[in-house]
């Protein structure tokens, strides 16, 4: 098997575009999480803050 620019694109094209739906639903799960709310709640709340 030869290693051509075409066959370069293809493969990046074809993982590249599964790598990043992945790490997109990753991302969305990790800040959908119950356990993250509290986090979240605090860290929109921050810029409020007086202190």
């Amino acid at each position: 098997m030869e290693l051509t620019s075409e066959s370069l694109s293809a493969f990046a094209a074809s993982w590249g575009s599964l790598y990043f739906a992945v790490m997109f639903f990753a991302a969305v799960a990790y800040a959908l999480w119950p356990s993250k709310k509290p986090l979240f709640d605090h860290a929109a709340r921050m810029p409020l803050s007086e202190d």
